[in-house]
């Protein structure tokens, strides 16, 4: 690359730094439909310890994919405001975004799963309610039939309960002092990985995984998080992270990750547990790996084409990745009686296509039915809310003193 243009990389603004990034919403159907795809494999009996069915059941990956886009979304307000003179997002409003953006489509298909979907033992009380909630990470045997991924959704929604506190946290450190934000992030994230053990040591009732709670997955916020802090930091900082968050270069780099992870050193791809060792080595390549193929999209120079990941029907199966997301397993587990298909017995091909087709048109549904509307209802009210608010009056105009050679003499 020539030295302009590498400086003119350096110094255009970042695709990432504000608004919309069609590239990201791209990447997000990308982590739905692998989401689908490893459980999928799992339900077909293709996940093992060969090396396709490592590969199957390590695209449960994608999830490091949700959380980095959620750390970098929903964290680029803050950085901004620590950088610059902006202001920092008000907490009221971003908590019932959080809440419209995901409960009303969550709770139709949670009372969908919890109601319709044979199971031997109707579900109990707590089950209903730990699932309506998402609470289900912390009481026992409440992941259900139909609904055992959203064990992700209930660790995210518990990030975006947070995240306000943990910009507080860090608020000190604006102008000058913002340097030293990216290297506490990275310090936070690399001690709770050694959650692996703490956790291990924590007396929990049978049916409570640890490795389902939060500090599990902090680096894979913290990647999104740090991202954030770059795009939103001044030109001339970061530059070497910068020039190299190319895809040719990182791209690659994440393949590798990947791979790394696929092998026994990310641990068991079953339900067996994993080493403590294995679990936090998988924690910090996920952050790795989220961070690998997020750069290049949102440390790109704005403008620059976002490709087929930008393409329309990648928008719209972004668009519609948290519907795919949410029903997937709902979808899969009807396919199998509806199809006469036995479970783990193979029809991978047959089962994943069927799952990603039904999915997608339910998916669609839910976000034209209930996720749209209930978007655009909150934008009503928030508009309701902002012309209602009082306008701060003007500040007293003081009188201008007299200018020295007209002050009269005194005595």
């Amino acid at each position: 690359m020539s030295t302009v243009g590498t400086s003119q990389f350096a110094s255009a603004k970042p695709a990432g730094a504000t608004g919309f990034v069609p590239a990201l919403e791209g990447m997000r159907a990308c982590a739905a439909i692998a989401v689908l795809v490893t459980h999928t494999a799992f339900q077909t009996g293709q996940v093992g310890y060969s090396v396709p069915g490592r590969v199957w059941g390590r695209f449960d990956m994608a999830v490091a994919l949700f959380f980095g886009l959620s750390g970098f979304l929903l964290w680029r307000a803050h950085a901004r405001a620590a950088w610059s003179s902006a202001d920092a997002p008000a907490t009221g409003k971003y908590y019932r975004s959080r809440i419209v953006r995901i409960m009303p489509a969550y709770l139709l298909v949670a009372v969908v799963a919890l109601a319709l979907l044979p199971r031997s033992n109707p579900p109990s009380g707590s089950t209903w309610l730990a699932n309506l909630s998402l609470t289900q990470v912390f009481v026992p045997y409440s992941l259900t039939d139909g609904l055992t991924q959203m064990w992700s959704l209930s660790v995210e929604m518990l990030f975006y309960l947070l995240l306000p506190l943990a910009a507080v946290a860090v608020g000190r450190l604006r102008g000058p002092a913002a340097r030293w934000r990216v290297p506490v992030l990275l310090a936070v994230a690399a001690v709770s990985l050694t959650w692996a053990w703490v956790g291990a040591a924590v007396p929990l009732p049978a049916g409570v995984n640890f490795h389902n709670w939060l500090p599990s997955y902090v680096p894979w916020f913290v990647a999104g998080i740090v991202l954030a802090e770059i795009v939103s930091a001044p030109p001339s900082r970061y530059g070497a992270v910068r020039r190299l968050a190319r895809r040719r270069a990182c791209w690659p780099a994440a393949l590798v990750v990947f791979a790394v992870i696929c092998t026994p050193l990310g641990g068991p791809v079953t339900l067996d547990t994993p080493e403590p060792w294995q679990f936090a080595l998988r924690m910090g390549l996920g952050g790795v790996l989220g961070f690998l193929l997020l750069a290049p999209l949102v440390l790109a120079p704005a403008g620059e084409p976002a490709r087929w990941l930008g393409s329309g029907p990648m928008l719209a199966l972004g668009r519609w990745s948290y519907g795919i997301f949410i029903w997937h397993l709902v979808v899969l587990t009807a396919i199998f009686p509806l199809f006469a298909i036995v479970p783990f017995h193979g029809a991978f091909v047959k089962v994943t296509v069927l799952t990603l087709v039904f999915s997608v048109a339910v998916a669609a549904l839910s976000y034209a039915w209930v996720e749209e509307p209930a978007r655009r209802r909150l934008a009503r009210r928030e508009a309701r809310r902002s012309a209602a608010a009082p306008v701060p009056a003007a500040a007293p105009v003081q009188p201008e003193p007299p200018a020295a050679e007209t002050v009269a003499p005194v005595g």
